[in-house]
């Protein structure tokens, strides 16, 4: 454990989505800086490497109001990791956990009397779905979204914003890109089985930059947010790696950190849209409970050029990222080797 001492306006964290991707790198900050750290937990959830850090556990849901007053007795920092993710399904569903659960979490932390920070956890998927080129921070999120997961969270981000200016929650919200890390076990697991099948094909010509942004690195920017000074209070910041990667350096980097063939298959992005237009069309009339293979959600992540400026974080709260992707890479395909054998 680091023998720095802890900032003295931090008394105790209270992180959500601790047993996940982004959610366990900050756990883990969090002790190593000697803070005393919460976890809101499902009862069912796999606790091993929060309880090997000696986390404290706060049994509950962001659908059960009443857990979340009682985890949040005593804290004086939130970080909200927590939401359902993934790119189909009814957006009500979505909306039930990343937007009424945060007002939920929201009232339980003012109700506490001792929140000093509130860390909000959003996304880069609020921006519109097109090409970014340097996109900040002066471009407004998009309201509409192109499946549950963006709308809420973009709704989520507003309602964070909005209780800010409306009673005066001390929230700052970090925005990452497309977090990879050792704690993934959905995204890059099915592009693993993807190339291990052979089905695995570029969307256009796989020079296309991606939003990276390792779990350390996010974590990194998460420890600024905490001890940042009240006058960022309300403040919106993009997190990302700095070095973006095309989408081909990734894929081929997944490819290689598994022994796996590098694909060399191509379909023409207006193929791509096509087609996702179709399937998702006939899924929805089907009520099918699974994304198709093509959708949106899909074409933005391996179709679209995402380069996104994080210069404010670096700026404003001295954001720096600990990790290249190199070493980011290396140590989430370790991980996955492992999981593997």
């Amino acid at each position: 454990m680091s023998t720095e001492q802890p900032p003295a306006d931090v008394g105790r964290v209270l992180i959500t989505g601790a047993t996940g991707l982004v959610g366990a790198a900050v756990a883990r900050r969090c002790v190593d800086a000697g803070y005393a750290t919460r976890a809101l937990v499902r009862e069912t959830s796999d606790t091993a490497a929060l309880d090997s850090l000696g986390v404290e556990k706060a049994v509950g849901a962001l659908t059960d109001a009443a857990s979340l007053v009682r985890a949040c007795e005593g804290v004086t920092h939130v970080v909200h990791c927590a939401a359902k993710v993934g790119d189909w399904g009814p957006v009500e569903d979505y909306r039930r956990v990343n937007v009424e659960g945060l007002s939920s979490l929201i009232d339980a932390a003012l109700a506490s009397g001792s929140l000093r920070r509130f860390v909000h956890i959003s996304s880069l998927g609020v921006y519109e779905a097109r090409d970014h080129h340097g996109t900040d921070e002066t471009e407004p999120p998009n309201v509409s979204g192109i499946d549950g997961y963006t709308l809420t969270k973009a709704e989520a981000e507003r309602l964070a914003l909005d209780r800010h200016s409306d009673d005066g929650l001390p929230v700052i919200v970090l925005r990452p890109g497309f977090v990879y890390g050792p704690e993934d076990r959905t995204v890059i697991p099915r592009i693993a089985e993807r190339l291990r099948d052979g089905k695995f094909a570029f969307l256009g010509s796989g020079d296309q930059l991606m939003n990276n942004v390792y779990s350390e690195n996010i974590a990194e920017a998460v420890m600024r947010a905490l001890v940042a000074g009240d006058g960022l209070n309300g403040e919106v910041f993009n997190v990302t790696d700095g070095r973006l990667v095309t989408k081909q350096q990734f894929i081929f980097a997944v490819a290689d950190g598994l022994s796996l063939k590098r694909p060399a298959k191509h379909v023409p992005l207006p193929i791509a849209r096509l087609v996702a237009k179709v399937l998702e069309g006939s899924y929805r009339l089907l009520k099918k409970d699974h994304a198709p293979i093509l959708s949106q959600a899909r074409i933005k992540f391996l179709g679209l050029n995402l380069d996104f400026s994080s210069e404010k974080a670096r700026k404003t709260l001295g954001y720096d990222p600990p990790h290249d992707f190199e070493d980011g890479m290396a140590t989430t395909m370790k991980a996955m080797r492992e999981r593997l054998s």
